[in-house]
């Protein structure tokens, strides 16, 4: 089984199966999450239709519990009755716990202060595809109140902590997941921040609404004129037989066209 992620991963609480087949019509990729969108009283018939309503394993991930709890020995039991192997770990701290969870292809959430100092070590679990980080629950785990200020920005932590899991998974070649932007109606202050995640390096973006869903793919979809500069940047690098070389006032090297690659290969044309 092959996984697509996708530029779009969009949450669907577990005990709503009614909306399975919505999300995963909208999205590029389903997180069917059995955390903390479901109420504890809850969980156990989120496990039932979870196994009951199975969708495309290879567009869907499950979120299960904090590894070491009961409700994630719960979860695992169901997940062992379903063909899922794409697994987000929530508040994901130990590397070799994760080390544990033979079979299946893992996404390391880090949002705790312990997991965010961690990711190194948990980018470097053979099984774990991907890095996400959460702002709220980071927060929270410091005894903060709040990830962002009143302009909307993060705070310096979030932004710390935003950039730490980007670079580790970066590090060891594996992909890096932006957070959710929990403010749904603003589209112009989450196009923002999905083109940001573009322009640093992530590979994918979570959202909590399908609203959501278009916005990131427009800021993950390079523009046509994008397109168009990077191919002429990398037919004058061809011509030109240089390693460096001066292209429209401006030095070109290595970097600079590992830039242009990466906005064909965006664009589905490398």
């Amino acid at each position: 089984m092959t996984f697509t992620m996708g530029p779009a991963l969009l949450f669907c609480p577990a005990d709503r199966p009614e909306r399975y087949d919505k999300a995963a019509d909208r999205a590029d990729a389903v997180i069917l999450d059995l955390e903390d969108a479901v109420a504890p009283v809850d969980k156990p018939a989120a496990r039932r239709h979870l196994i009951d309503n199975q969708q495309d394993p290879g567009r869907t991930i499950v979120r299960v519990n904090p590894l070491g709890t009961p409700e994630a020995d719960a979860d695992l039991a169901a997940l062992r009755q379903t063909q899922y192997r794409t697994v987000m770990v929530a508040k994901a701290e130990d590397a070799r716990a994760l080390s544990g969870l033979v079979g299946y292809d893992l996404i390391a959430l880090c949002e705790t202060a312990l997991g965010v100092l961690e990711a190194p070590r948990l980018a470097q679990v053979p099984n774990v595809v991907a890095l996400m980080w959460g702002a709220e629950d980071l927060v929270a785990s410091l005894g903060g109140a709040s990830s962002r200020k009143d302009d909307g920005g993060y705070r310096a932590v979030a932004v710390h902590a935003r950039s730490s899991v980007l670079l580790a998974a970066g590090a060891y070649g594996k992909t890096a997941i932006d957070a959710v932007y929990v403010d749904i109606p603003d589209l112009a202050g989450l196009a923002a921040e999905a083109r940001d995640a573009v322009a640093s390096g992530f590979g994918s973006t979570a959202c909590i609404h399908p609203g959501q869903v278009a916005v990131i793919r427009d800021a993950y979809t390079p523009a046509a004129e994008d397109v168009a500069s990077a191919q002429e940047l990398l037919a004058a690098a061809a011509a030109s037989g240089s390693g460096v070389f001066a292209y429209k006032g401006k030095m070109i090297d290595g970097p600079i066209l590992k830039h242009a690659r990466q906005t064909l290969r965006r664009a589905g044309l490398q």
